[in-house]
């Protein structure tokens, strides 16, 4: 399908055409956008890992807290065994105190100095005081804590759980403390991602949020950002307590059973490389599917945001039900490419399970053994089965740890690109700020879109201010790219535009904005009431410069009918108001601006003959301390203007006040003029 590069609009219009269009001929349902690329070399996994540890700066007291916390909750898992193995021993089977076959790790100490000389009803009791005080304080590793909801394999579930993720190993008073740590960390760090993100994307420049989809946006910000404090987690916190246990089972192992059961160390040792040598060569397949994954998320999504947007269109065209199926194919991919990551890794995790699991099998073996030959006790037997857990657990971390990562790397790595994109502030950083004072021009400018689309050739104008100005010509001429260059929502692609004479490019554009008002031919209203949208235009206006601007762009005729006036709550978009009294309220709220540049596109192409000619003669007063720029087709609204460009296939073609160009026999302007009178 073709585009002109006539304006925004038109483009965005024909984008939804388009999309109907695609799916009834049977195209694939994903064309060229911004970033599409679903490949990620190991290099760039790395630059991902090594920019989320640079996301616990502003969180680093809080994520301080919840390494410690989560250190201390370690200590009951590591003295249950032991403790397990003197009730047993000295409690149950009543071996006397000190008649162990191995030594206990010296951190026993206090509490074996505690039970020395008492009875096995007194070491029973003695126990039972340190347990009901374990569990007080950490629940004694019965149970955890988790702020882990029910969910699908969707990306929406998990984001809702992952926003708020929360958890600790332990329950108890301090487990609590921990999970209530843990879950403002989480809300903190993906909080703070969200607002970069949606700035950034609020910021990027015209022609790059014109080819970046609405859905895919939405997607990036509400269900992508929750995965970083899940990476997050992953690459600080986890394989921390992971790497800390592993060690400290490791050194239990070998110095309570290095000398009883030299097997046992081999065989703790040999679990890492092997599990790491089973997962690792899995991983890229892993981060393919999970960013197609995500990328068929988003084209889902992107799929019902047009459909919606479209609506009238869809439901006049009797297009329901192509739109369904479209959804319904976007969808399907969605859940297919689902499947094939739950396959990866259901697969790698079958494989690491059954090595494991035959190991678990050898060691419970040669412990039993063990105890039979009287090389170790009965109790033994509960600490090496949790030492060996303990060992085990990390040892399967690790092994799948790289793959583990892709689950959600993917996911960062889509919200990274985006704040890594260019912004127009960071173009602007150090340039000096401009206020325009006398005139606009344009120096052989040249605009040319990413698709190739040419929109201006050769374009020389100045406008002044005290200027009624009138951008006219056929459609796909040009006249609204035209108009996007002088506040600098596109750049020429080559030529100047100059600013009382300074290189636009040379200066803060944010700046500039300050001094244009711009009232876009598609109407944008938040659907909040009259007075909120007009403030948008300026924050700081008074009711009587509300009621003014309202007056001047003939709204009070309508608002006076509404029973709660500039307080009247519009819908979605403004559609609680017709096409002609939602173009006036554009009008209103560009005017009431007072910017020194007021551009209109196509002001009065829903107005009656009546509100027309008024609203001309107050741009026409407008004028006289600022410059007003009026792209549009009809005569009533340029014939008064002080100056006519006329533009054709992206030149102009001739300038002039109407008078003047009408007396031309053969110009461009006066055919243009018939055909309407005609």
């Amino acid at each position: 399908m073709s585009q002109t590069a006539e304006n925004t609009r038109e483009r965005k219009s024909k984008r939804n055409l388009g999309a109907l269009v695609r799916n009834l001929v049977g195209a694939r349902p994903y064309d060229d956008r911004v970033d599409t690329q679903s490949n990620i070399s190991t290099l760039e996994v790395l630059a991902i890992i090594a920019r989320s540890f640079k996301q616990l700066a502003p969180v680093k007291v809080l994520f301080a807290s919840k390494v410690a916390l989560a250190i201390f909750m370690m200590i009951p898992g590591l003295l249950l065994p032991q403790i397990a193995k003197i009730v047993v021993d000295n409690a149950v089977l009543q071996l006397p105190l000190g008649s162990w076959k191995v030594e206990f790790p010296p951190f026993m100490d206090p509490i074996l100095t505690l039970l020395a000389d008492k009875s096995p009803i007194e070491i029973m009791l003695t126990i039972s005081i340190i347990f009901v005080a374990m569990l007080f304080l950490t629940g004694a590793r019965i149970k955890g804590m988790s702020s882990q909801l029910l969910e699908g394999e969707d990306a929406a579930t998990q984001a809702e759980n992952s926003i708020s993720q929360g958890g600790s190993a332990g329950s108890g008073l301090l487990g609590l403390v921990e999970f209530m740590v843990n879950v403002r960390l989480t809300q903190n760090l993906g909080n703070n991602l969200r607002l970069r993100l949606f700035d950034r994307l609020a910021r990027l420049p015209m022609n790059v949020l014109d080819d970046q989809r609405t859905g895919d946006s939405i997607y990036r910000v509400l269900y992508d950002v929750p995965m970083a404090p899940d990476l997050i987690y992953r690459l600080t916190t986890v394989p921390l307590l992971m790497l800390l246990g592993a060690g400290v089972n490791l050194y239990i192992l070998q110095y309570s059973y290095g000398q009883v059961a030299p097997q046992l160390i081999w065989i703790a040792w040999i679990t890492f490389p092997i599990a790491f040598l089973i997962t690792f060569p899995a991983a890229g397949a892993l981060r393919r599917t999970n960013q197609n994954k995500r990328a068929a998320g988003a084209a889902a999504t992107n799929a019902m945001e047009e459909s919606v947007n479209s609506i009238a269109a869809v439901q006049s065209l009797g297009a329901g039900k192509s739109e369904s199926e479209r959804f319904a194919d976007r969808s399907s991919e969605s859940f297919l490419r689902e499947r094939f990551t739950i396959a990866v890794v259901g697969a790698v995790g079958l494989v690491a399970q059954g090595v494991l699991g035959i190991a678990a099998i050898y060691v419970t073996v040669l412990f039993s053994n063990a105890v039979i030959d009287q090389q170790m006790t009965a109790g033994d037997f509960f600490v090496l089965i949790g030492v060996y857990y303990g060992i085990v657990i990390p040892a399967a971390f690790f092994g799948s740890y790289w793959i583990k990562l892709q689950e959600v790397i993917a996911a960062v790595r889509r919200v990274f690109f985006f704040l890594d994109y260019e912004s127009e502030e960071e173009r602007m950083v150090g340039l000096p700020q401009h206020e325009i004072q006398n005139r606009i021009e344009l120096k052989n400018v040249h605009y040319t879109y990413p698709n190739g689309t040419k929109a201006l050739e050769a374009i020389d104008l100045e406008f002044s201010i005290g200027q009624f100005v009138a951008i006219v010509g056929p459609t796909g001429s040009g006249k609204t790219t035209l108009a996007y260059l002088i506040p600098g929502l596109l750049s020429p692609t080559s030529g100047e535009v100059l600013l009382d004479g300074t290189n636009a490019s040379e200066v803060n554009v944010a700046r500039v904005r300050e001094h244009v008002s711009y009232v876009f031919q598609e109407h944008v209203f938040l659907p909040t009431t009259i007075r909120d949208n007009l403030l948008i235009a300026n924050p700081n206006a008074s009711d009587d410069q509300m009621m003014s601007a309202l007056e001047t762009a003939g709204c009070m005729e309508f608002i006076d009918d509404l029973q709660a006036g500039i307080e009247t709550r519009l819908g979605r978009g403004g559609d609680t108001l017709s096409v002609g009294q939602q173009q006036r309220l554009s009008i209103a709220r560009g005017m009431l601006r007072e910017a020194k540049v007021l551009i209109l596109d196509e002001p009065t192409s829903a107005l009656d003959p009546v509100t027309e000619d008024l609203l001309v003669e107050s741009l026409k007063v407008a004028s006289r301390d600022r410059l007003v720029i009026v792209i549009a087709h009809r005569l009533s609204t340029i014939r008064n203007a002080d100056r006519i460009f006329f533009l054709e296939e992206g030149q102009v073609r001739e300038s002039g006040t109407h008078q003047e160009l009408m007396d031309r026999p053969d110009g461009s302007y006066r055919e243009f003029v018939s055909l309407q009178s005609n």
